[in-house]
């Protein structure tokens, strides 16, 4: 058979590019081997059906894992049995985050494999060191031969297990090199039989691909219980730990860390991290509050406008969606008569974050028009809505969290869609201005008087 190292999809004959993924040059050829089935094995005795009315509730006690970001995203820590995977780009920290979480749960349930099949001993302990962890209780396994590390941890019963990574371990009895389809896949699947025959949680780190994914075949992510994606910029010291899938809470709360000398730190105020060097009334920067998951954040968008005579105008987008850039430039051409046609357009969420949510529309385009016009935006000013195609302003959710962050951080007013009903909540503190076009929200928000914005 001929395997596509990116999918997983099989061909009987070799193809140069895969028509499932879209890989070019992905297939190897991988040998299989073909078996009769034993009609006894197409079902199991031990199991009978049962009303689920009548199954008792069993407790899961969660793990502690010694950070609150990362038991936040995990929905309150570690499930015992669970099978986990954290995925990242190389040298973002995945193996700094396991080592910090495996040290931090050996101080208080011991003990804690670490299996490393990229790193020798040496190389750990020198890590640990930079991380002033001293390793009591952690025990090391420089290991790629997967039977060979169920035996280690069958003897240690430790009560965490981490395998750094996934890519490099691999089965005698399966055909193919480590890092490919079949091993990847088999191995997965040995280590969440092991987890859920020993009620042990097994953390596991996997490579990504240059679009971004998690590499090996699709069923991956279908196998593990958790899948989370440690992301940041290399120019940027912070971190964010996204949920992807988890079938033991939400996938909707982020952890925000810091990189630093001694390792990574918990962010306990990500708006006025992301702030420390805003400036209020700065031309093109604008702030909008922002969720991720259930937490709000402030972030400040900046925009630059240059007239461009040489050539079409570039649109550049660090931070928010390309296609969402385009969309609000033509609306501001269209609906308010900003002459954009010949302008270069550069926006950027500050600090790296990546933001996607529609709530932050009128924050873009406000940033645009601010440096179009030269204009400041009014002093202590947060921005929310979403843009319509018509230039309307649309209503986002969970307002009341956005304004009660704004508030805390000291800003004075808020441009928002116009609301149906009051906020149950009294602000005194913020002024509340209701619009309810991109028009009306850019001569409330802006300081100078943009008459040649069309009514």
């Amino acid at each position: 058979m001929f395997v596509c190292q990116q999918c997983g999809k099989e061909s009987l004959k070799w193809l140069g590019h895969c028509p499932n993924c879209g890989a070019w040059n992905s297939f190897v050829e991988t040998t299989t081997t073909l078996f009769r089935r034993s009609s006894s094995l197409l079902y199991s005795t031990g199991n009978e059906p049962r009303e689920l009315s009548h199954v008792e509730k069993i407790a899961f006690p969660r793990l502690h894992s010694g950070f609150n970001e990362v038991n936040r995203v995990l929905g309150g820590g570690l499930v015992r049995g669970s099978l986990v995977l954290v995925g990242g780009e190389p040298g973002i920290g995945k193996s700094t985050l396991l080592l910090q979480i495996s040290a931090a749960m050996a101080e208080t349930i011991r003990p804690i494999a670490y299996i490393s099949g990229e790193e020798s001993i040496d190389q750990v302990k020198l890590r640990a060191e930079r991380l002033s962890l001293e390793g009591k209780g952690l025990y090391f396994l420089p290991e790629t031969n997967l039977s060979a590390v169920l035996e280690h941890l069958e003897r240690l019963s430790p009560s965490l297990a981490v395998v750094d990574s996934i890519q490099t371990m691999y089965l005698e009895d399966v055909s193919g090199a480590p890092g490919s389809i079949g091993q990847v896949r088999e191995c997965t699947l040995r280590l969440e039989y092991w987890a859920k025959r020993n009620n042990v949680p097994i953390l596991i780190t996997g490579h990504v691909t240059k679009e971004g994914a998690i590499a090996g075949p699709g069923t991956l992510e279908h196998i593990v219980d958790v899948v989370l994606y440690f992301e940041g910029e290399p120019f940027s010291s912070y971190r964010v730990l996204r949920g992807v899938k988890n079938r033991f809470g939400s996938t909707n709360e982020v952890g925000i860390f810091e990189m630093g000398n001694s390792g990574l730190t918990e962010v306990e105020n990500p708006s006025q991290f992301f702030l420390s060097q805003y400036k209020d009334g700065a031309i093109g920067s604008v702030v909008v509050p922002t969720l991720e998951g259930s937490r709000p954040l402030l972030v400040e968008i900046q925009a630059l406008t240059t007239p461009n005579n040489f050539g079409p105008p570039r649109r550049t987008a660090n931070g928010v969606d390309f296609n969402r850039l385009l969309l609000i430039t033509a609306v501001l051409t269209k609906r308010t008569g900003l002459k954009l046609f010949n302008q270069d357009i550069i926006v950027n969420v500050t600090g790296g974050l990546r933001i996607s949510e529609p709530a932050i529309d009128l924050g873009i385009a406000t940033a645009i028009a601010s440096s179009f016009y030269s204009s400041k935006p009014i002093a202590g000013l947060v921005v929310l809505g979403e843009v319509g195609l018509n230039g309307e302003l649309r209503r986002v959710s969970q307002i009341e969290r956005r304004v009660t962050e704004a508030v805390r951080l000291g800003f004075k007013s808020c441009v928002l869609p116009k609301l149906e009903t009051r906020l149950s909540l009294g602000y005194t503190d913020i002024q509340l201005i209701e619009a309810s076009s991109v028009v009306e929200a850019l001569k409330l928000g802006l300081t100078k008087k943009v008459g040649r914005i069309k009514e």
